[in-house]
């Protein structure tokens, strides 16, 4: 077992398309094995093998149970190589990262992929339960009697069918109406979350007039850039859309200041020295170290707010303020929550409940925060995000000198949170 050092290659995604527009006749499939296929091409991984993949969705079928693996035959890599399906909601891409990055950090691998692919164009449809009992019922019948016995048990309303929800099971909740709740504690504004939507509009657009995704972005169905970055929007505009989660007066949340349902995939490609060197790969930053965490947002804490914990034990860990990051990316949810984050992190008395602090961690530079535009803007494909943060923020990296720092900070379903620290080389 040893203690190697983990590389950041590069990554490639497709474009992120608002649901059901360009990439509605594509399957999870269909998009994993497209980011696959464009990283295994830039990286000339043709026919090689590697020590791992691990490919994740939040919403798969149960028939696509081999989604990782059949992504990965699909790919060009040589078919020896193994794969593995990974979840953790909306942080489920840098979970993948963790997963390999670690793997190659205790020598069990030399090199890996990390992705996910997330797509609402193609939502399993679920049987009621109670159609889903007569059919399996009907297996275990012989005669016609017995077969229309069965069948006469049958409703019209057992053949409706029932699509999976962003909601919380324990709650019954969506992530927004969490969220609702989070800004209304925190007291954060509906100027305030627009402002901070039409900034990642601003920073995105900008990316793009500078080429910034030209090289991480594979040209899909001749779609080449992703579809929801609204270089005319305003705050007039935003100002003007109707809330969406809570629609009295008391509601901030809209479809403009909420990230929207997006479908696409990413792939990062991850190695250590030796394949770096063996490979001729040349790295673009390192992956130092992640946490997770998770909160009793079912005992009244904020859903989307295990980020804090998860980024306040990573700092800890390696001795460092939060200040000290020349790179901030925190996932846009909803500006609400990225709000709220930036806020916990300012309190002291968050600092002593949550924290485990005497002291807040402080403000961040926000001139230093998602810089290439974030998920309110380039969309969020929940498993895709982690992996298009991870390939973003490395090649932003990689044009600084040695020891500069980026802070992700990615909150999921479940009351959940992930976080990393990558390092230029």
């Amino acid at each position: 077992m040893k203690n190697n050092l983990v590389y950041i290659i590069g990554g490639q995604r497709t474009p992120f398309q608002k649901s059901f527009t360009g990439f509605k006749d594509d399957t999870t499939q269909d998009l994993m094995t497209d980011a696959m296929k464009a990283l295994v091409e830039k990286f000339h991984l043709q026919n090689k093998i590697l020590g791992d993949v691990a490919l994740g969705a939040v919403i798969n079928s149960s028939l696509k149970w081999g989604l990782a693996r059949e992504s990965t035959l699909g790919s060009g890599l040589s078919p020896y190589t193994p794969a593995c399906f990974i979840q953790r909601a909306c942080g489920t891409g840098l979970e993948a990262s963790i997963f390999i990055s670690n793997k190659i950090t205790v020598g069990q691998i030399e090199w890996g992929i990390a992705g996910g692919v997330d797509t609402n164009s193609d939502l399993p449809l679920l049987l009621s339960d109670h159609l889903r009992k007569i059919i399996l019922q009907l297996r275990n019948t012989k005669t016609f009697g017995e077969k229309l016995k069965t069948l006469l048990q049958l409703r019209l309303h057992d053949f409706k069918p029932a699509a999976p929800e962003v909601r919380e099971p324990r709650t019954g909740l969506s992530m927004g109406e969490h969220c609702e709740k989070m800004v209304k504690e925190w007291n954060i504004s509906r100027a305030e979350q627009d402002e901070l939507a039409l900034i990642s509009h601003q920073n995105a657009a900008k990316a793009y007039e500078e080429g910034f995704y030209n090289d991480l972005i594979t040209t899909t169905h001749d779609i080449s850039k992703d579809g929801i970055v609204r270089a005319d929007t305003t705050l007039d505009k935003l100002a003007k859309l109707k809330t969406v989660f809570d629609t009295t007066a008391l509601g901030t949340l809209t479809a403009g200041n909420s990230s929207p349902l997006t479908d696409g995939a990413s792939a990062v490609l991850l190695a250590n020295e030796i394949s770096c060197q063996q490979e001729s790969l040349k790295p673009l930053a390192r992956f130092v170290d992640a946490e997770v965490a998770a909160i009793d947002y079912v005992g009244g804490d904020g859903l989307l707010m295990a980020p804090t914990i998860a980024v306040s034990r990573l700092l800890q860990r390696h001795n460092l303020t939060l200040q000290d990051f020349d790179y901030y990316e925190i996932h846009e949810a909803f500006a609400g929550q990225v709000l709220c984050t930036l806020k916990a992190w300012e309190s002291d008395a968050y600092a002593k409940k949550f924290l485990q602090r005497e002291q807040a961690l402080g403000p961040i530079d926000r001139n230093k925060m998602n810089i290439k535009g974030g998920s309110l803007a380039l969309g969020h494909p929940f498993a895709a995000t982690g992996g298009r943060i991870v390939a973003s923020l490395a090649k932003m990296l990689s044009k600084e000198s040695a020891g500069k720092r980026g802070l992700i900070s990615i909150c999921t379903a479940g009351g959940m949170g992930v976080a990393a620290i990558i390092e230029s080389i």
